[in-house]
């Protein structure tokens, strides 16, 4: 385990804190490839007729306290390849992100573990985290090291779950991805599989 997450997970011993694993990720209109049933010697075809650069934008957060139920945090946003229209989750959103977490772990304080995005250094995000350092602690992962987030497991599972699809339109897509993060959502047990992966032990403090 890398040494910033256990020093996170040191100090949420200490503070009585959620540690919050962080991450984006994308869905496009591009089906994923997945296994299927059919008859013995058809291959099963599945045509592709949406157009246009449009795609489903995710954050998440899965928030782990020893002695709770591991939660999943989430919101998306919907690209549809607009002149002038924002590709990416902004600062506001982060820090709003961020604030509705802390309402919904019932305003403890949170240990946030996310990666070195050049969109956790925009000026406006760090002046937050100045700003509510009481109850937010920031904690960076080493430079390329995916495995150690349990939030790449989500993703993965998401994009599992929609291969074979064919969304005609990013309209379509977006409430199908929505319906498989709410799936995860009451499923602790699959969230603590994700944490499981990357070796961060869950052990009361």
């Amino acid at each position: 385990m890398a040494d910033a997450v256990v020093t996170g997970e040191r100090t949420a011993q200490l503070l009585g804190a959620w540690i919050v694993f962080e991450d984006e990720a994308g869905q496009d209109l591009k089906p994923g490839k997945g296994r299927t049933w059919s008859r013995r010697g058809r291959t099963p075809l599945v045509k592709v007729v949406g157009k246009g650069s449009g795609r489903v934008l995710m954050a998440g957060m899965i928030c782990v306290w020893p002695g709770h139920e591991t939660r999943l945090i989430y919101r998306t946003q919907t690209y549809r390849g607009r002149t002038g229209e924002k590709k990416g989750f902004r600062s506001r959103e982060f820090a709003d992100l961020l604030n509705s977490a802390r309402r919904q772990l019932g305003d403890a304080p949170l240990i946030v573990v996310w990666d070195n995005a050049s969109t956790h250094h925009a000026k406006p995000l760090r002046e937050f985290c100045e700003r509510n350092s009481d109850w937010l602690t920031i904690v960076k992962l080493p430079p390329y090291a995916p495995d150690l987030n349990p939030v790449e497991g989500d993703w993965a599972h998401v994009k599992k779950s929609l291969a074979n699809l064919a969304p005609r339109a990013v309209e379509d897509l977006t409430p199908l991805v929505k319906s498989r993060l709410r799936g995860i959502q009451r499923r602790p047990g699959v969230l603590d599989g994700f944490i499981a992966e990357t070796g961060l032990a869950q052990k009361p403090p």
